[in-house]
């Protein structure tokens, strides 16, 4: 099964999730997650993160992220935890605040 980790920013954070399918979204300028997976629930650690990811997408089946949100997209050989960064003030990494598309001028 191929899996895939999606790093995004997402008001003011950055989020990191694992899914099955990544692909163009229908929509001009979306990438399409499909499946999203979280964690086994196996271990008796839980993850407070992660269980917070997993009630915010708890019922959805896929989700569409803007193209401008995505800092990367690695394809793994394993499932890991999903999580939830804060953005530092000094980091070096923000959303591209520019529009994907300019219509050309008259």
């Amino acid at each position: 099964m191929r899996i895939f980790r999606v790093t995004f920013h997402n008001q003011g954070k950055i989020y990191q999730l694992f899914a099955e399918s990544v692909t163009q979204a229908e929509l001009f300028g979306f990438v399409e997650l499909n499946k999203l997976v979280f964690g086994e629930n196996t271990t008796v650690v839980i993850d407070p993160g992660e269980e917070k990811l997993k009630d915010e997408f708890s019922g959805v089946t896929r989700t569409l992220v803007p193209l401008q949100a995505i800092i990367r997209i690695d394809e793994v050989e394993k499932r890991g935890h999903s999580k939830i960064f804060d953005i530092d003030a000094n980091a070096n990494v923000s959303p591209f605040p520019s529009p994907l598309f300019t219509p050309p001028g008259k």
